[in-house]
């Protein structure tokens, strides 16, 4: 079984969560397109002024998700 990458998206300011939460649509509307295995998506707001978006990706997956959507940070995904 291949790893799962959670690729995250960081969003700060007045209006990061609102951001984020948008932002979300757009990871989901690509993994449609991409018809990509996964479709594991969120966003969770940190603080008033911070909060990130995410999807979870495989190991197999994550280049080709990287260097089209420019994630800020990755880290393992665990359930």
């Amino acid at each position: 079984m291949s790893r799962k990458i959670k690729l995250i998206w960081d969003f700060r300011g007045p209006a990061s969560a609102k951001t984020a939460e948008h932002h979300e649509i757009h990871l989901k509307e690509y993994i449609v397109i991409e018809k990509l295995p996964l479709n594991i998506t969120g966003f969770k707001i940190i603080d008033d002024m911070y909060a990130i978006a995410f999807m979870v990706v495989t190991d197999e997956n994550m280049i080709q998700v990287r260097d089209a959507l420019k994630p800020h940070r990755g880290e393992v995904y665990s359930e």
